[in-house]
């Protein structure tokens, strides 16, 4: 017959244990641990006794204790920079997806693109025993990985370039991007093409100002410094860029941005201008975010890989994790693709 939980002196519930429910299901504590763990096969009938004795006490196993005494925690940690831009927001999303697949629960601290707050939740992580980390920089000096290494904690890093000695890496091609968004707009006949960067410490805006300049150079057209405007990859910072370039006597036809919460930002202060999309100035953006497609009028965009970014980071982390691969940090680059939409024009 099951025991009723007793109540202590205190008037407080006594704690259960696993006692009590090798003792509700009229089995060893040796049993129950092993239908915990999976450590060993149990009869079925047993097995189902074990569990709904566990239910029915309200029984849960102290998860702490269990991964202090095996080294594994079954979490895994991420750090994005901002967690409210779309493109970080979806590659969480799917990463903790795929890491719910595998049976790992994700961690997931939102940077803001501060390194104080990234030295932070760096700490927190490894406080709390992860068993390895998917890390997206806000910049600062990426030695900060030399941390996770020292404790023996595997380190995948997404959208960034950075030395293999430090981390796997997973990235996309972002020159080969860049410069295919610039010749786009070279082939639709536009000369006087300006970009809105990102920040320019980070390896994703320095990549793609390297491929738009390249073909600029290969067409034969001269790269006006006037024409590159840094933003901080949000909608105001697009829009602020693009009343700034069309400030000029001669503003560009073209703008090539390099997210596209900064190209609607540009659209915007295009509209506001007076002007129009694509007739006056065409617009392309970078991520391929579920708004591009939605804005008036649709925004032809580079689209980054997002399943691809997270699944390639999710699992070669938990094969690092699992053992299964000992060799030397490994580098997967990936390839974007253009989309053509209609807020880009033929000129002339």
């Amino acid at each position: 017959m099951r025991k009723r939980l007793r109540r202590e002196e205190s008037g407080n519930i006594k704690r259960v244990t696993i006692k009590d429910v090798a003792l509700s299901a009229s089995v060893s504590i040796t049993t129950v641990s092993h239908v915990i763990n999976n450590t060993r096969v149990v009869d079925p009938s047993t097995r189902q006794r074990v569990l709904h004795s566990m239910e029915a006490l309200g029984y849960h196993p102290n998860n702490v204790a269990r991964s202090l005494r095996s080294g594994v925690t079954k979490t895994i940690g991420l750090i994005v920079p901002d967690a409210s831009n779309p493109f970080f927001a979806e590659v969480a999303r799917k990463i903790e997806d795929y890491g719910y697949q595998q049976g790992y629960s994700v961690i997931l601290g939102n940077s803001d693109n501060n390194p104080e707050k990234q030295t932070n939740y760096i700490n927190t992580l490894l406080a709390k025993r992860v068993d390895g980390v998917i890390f997206i920089s806000s910049g600062g000096d990426d030695k900060e990985l030399l941390k996770f290494s020292e404790s023996q904690i595997p380190v995948v890093v997404a959208d960034r370039n950075i030395s293999l000695e430090l981390a796997d890496v997973v990235q996309v091609d972002n020159e080969q991007a860049g410069s295919d968004a610039t010749r786009y707009l070279i082939e639709l006949g536009h000369k006087n093409i300006a970009c809105i960067t990102g920040l320019i410490t980070l390896s994703p805006s320095m990549e793609r100002i390297k491929g738009y300049e390249g073909a600029m150079k290969m067409a034969g057209i001269p790269v006006r410094q006037e024409n590159i405007i840094v933003g901080d990859f949000t909608t105001l910072s697009g829009e602020k860029a693009m009343e700034s370039l069309l400030a000029a006597i001669e503003f560009p036809t073209a703008v090539f941005c390099f997210n596209d919460m900064m190209a609607i930002g540009a659209m915007a202060a295009i509209r506001k201008a007076g002007l129009s999309i694509p007739g006056d100035v065409s617009i392309i953006g970078f991520d391929d975010i579920e708004l591009a497609s939605l804005v008036v009028p649709p925004l032809t965009t580079v689209a980054q890989p997002f399943s691809e970014i997270a699944s390639y980071a999710t699992d070669l982390l938990i094969e690092r994790i699992k053992g299964n691969r000992t060799e030397a940090n490994q580098r997967v680059v990936l390839k974007a693709r253009l989309v053509p939409r209609e807020s880009t024009g033929r000129r002339g």
